[in-house]
């Protein structure tokens, strides 16, 4: 009889000790210890222990009541063994709903609840497990994606370096060009300007041409024949000999006759060089040639030579310089302009490489590969292209593209800058201000754009996964130690 009533208070016990630390973690159990009185964990009263877990709440903090739901304010802790342990609002205890994968909180109720702690376990070990390799594998290549980071950073420098020594050396070259340019719109403008003194000589020698073609046509007909030359030209070395029809037409070039033209293309060079014909006694100037009557006797008028009062090669030999230097002007003018633009082409490419160079690509260049890179994204109706360092845009089925916002900079937590970044100042949104997106960094094996919503109106958030996002210790979900 004795031992069935010790079994029986043993049990008895047992079953008030469970009553008494039910819902309570393994960290608080020292304040449910079985003794007289109770001191609530907040110290605003004592109780005694026997008013623990009685479903009537005398703490203000609920802490008396960790199992039951009595206290608004209570807790209840969820062991959850094989899986991760929480709190859930003591309110839900023992309400018919499994809040617990334990069924710890349903002890009192009709619910029939399954206790699945093991099963999620497994299902968390295989997805930090997943994580971890992933981790492991996103670690790797952001160490490659670092050595090739310093090594572009290194090429880009030696680039810049070139373009600099290239651009110095154009400058060099460009105030060379210029200054022969300008020596040759000075020598040009000079020659233009000899021209101009001459060109009184020029209509004086055409008016000569003219005379001189009108003294030999005798008959006025526009045309000198072969007659007319004889009867007018003669051999500087025998004036009284007359010319034969051959010599005749050789001086009129192999023809019967010659106009104008023809004259001041070929007899009139012949005539004025004075080497083997000259006209018969002919000794007045130019300018009265043509006035003056045919028939006027050659002792009053001078030697051919005094046709000519200027002289015929410093006119030729002043054509013969225009000539050189205009085409020589516009040479410089070809030459300069091309070295212009090459200048200007590399600095526009030494200031656009500064600017590459001047964002900032992380502590060991590994965001550096990303410039110069898009991803796309479709989602529904709309393609994302996601340019890193350079801007957000969104295109719709109709290929209307809208710019979500240009770089701006990095805006990651204290600990980790480099894992967000923020895209400024896009299109206007309409009755509203400029558009906007925000691109979150993630770990990942591959680099590609995940996710884009528009949680609010024209802004967006994008998750963005790359292995230089991966850092070396991944943060735990709070996984229970018996896992």
């Amino acid at each position: 009889m004795r031992l069935h009533v010790w079994v029986a208070a043993m049990l008895w016990c047992g079953v008030a000790e469970s009553r008494k630390i039910r819902g309570i973690s393994s960290s608080y159990k020292r304040f449910y210890r079985e003794r007289k009185s109770f001191l609530c964990i907040d110290g605003s009263k004592i109780i005694p222990f026997e008013q623990v877990n009685d479903d009537y709440c005398d703490c203000d903090d609920g802490s008396d009541e960790p199992g039951t739901s009595a206290c608004p304010r209570g807790r209840f802790y969820c062991t959850n063994l094989g899986f991760r342990p929480h709190y859930i609002p003591s309110s839900r205890v023992n309400d018919g709903i499994c809040d617990c994968c334990d069924a710890s909180d349903e002890y009192n109720s009709h619910a029939r609840c399954q206790n699945t702690c093991w099963n999620l376990g497994q299902r968390e070990r295989a997805y930090v497990e997943g994580q971890m390799r992933t981790l492991d594998e996103g670690l790797r290549l952001k160490q490659q994606l670092i050595e090739e980071g310093v090594l572009l950073w290194r090429e880009k420098q030696a680039q810049l370096r070139e373009l600099q020594q290239v651009a110095e050396d154009l400058q060099i070259k460009l105030e060379e060009h210029r200054r022969r340019k300008h020596e040759a719109d000075r020598l040009k403008e000079q020659t233009l300007k000899a021209l101009g003194a001459g060109d009184s000589g020029l209509k004086h020698q055409n008016g000569t041409v003219t005379s001189m073609f009108q003294l030999l046509d005798t008959n006025k007909d526009g045309s000198i024949t072969v007659d007319e030359v004889q009867a007018k030209v003669a051999l500087i070395h025998d004036e009284e000999r007359i010319l034969s029809e051959d010599e005749a037409e050789a001086l009129l070039g192999g023809d019967s006759h010659m106009d104008l033209t023809e004259f001041q293309n070929t007899l009139w060079d012949i005539l004025t060089k004075g080497d083997s014909v000259k006209i018969k006694n002919t000794h007045s100037a130019p300018d009265s040639i043509a006035g003056e009557d045919p028939h006027v006797k050659a002792s009053d008028r001078g030697d051919a030579a005094s046709l000519f009062p200027f002289h015929t090669t410093s006119i030729l030999s002043c054509s013969s310089c225009c000539r050189e230097t205009g085409p020589a002007a516009n040479w410089e003018a070809t030459n300069l302009k091309k070295v212009e633009e090459a200048y200007d082409t590399v600095n526009m490419e030494i200031s656009d490489l500064q600017k590459k160079l001047a964002i900032d690509y992380g502590t060991d260049w590994e965001f550096l590969f990303l410039n110069s890179q898009c991803y796309k994204l479709r989602v529904y109706e709309y393609t994302y292209t996601l340019c890193p360092f350079n801007q957000v845009t969104q295109e719709n089925t109709a290929g209307t593209e809208v710019s979500l916002g240009k770089w701006g900079m990095w805006a990651g937590t204290q600990k980790n800058q480099y894992s967000q970044m923020v895209y400024e100042n896009g299109e206007p949104c309409w009755q509203g201000g400029s558009r906007s997106a925000t691109v979150t960094l993630t770990c990942g094996t591959e680099t590609a754009l995940q996710s884009v919503k528009e949680p609010s109106k024209c802004q967006y958030i994008m998750d963005f996964q790359t292995p230089v996002a991966c850092q070396p210790v991944l943060k735990q979900r709070g996984i229970h130690s018996e896992l």
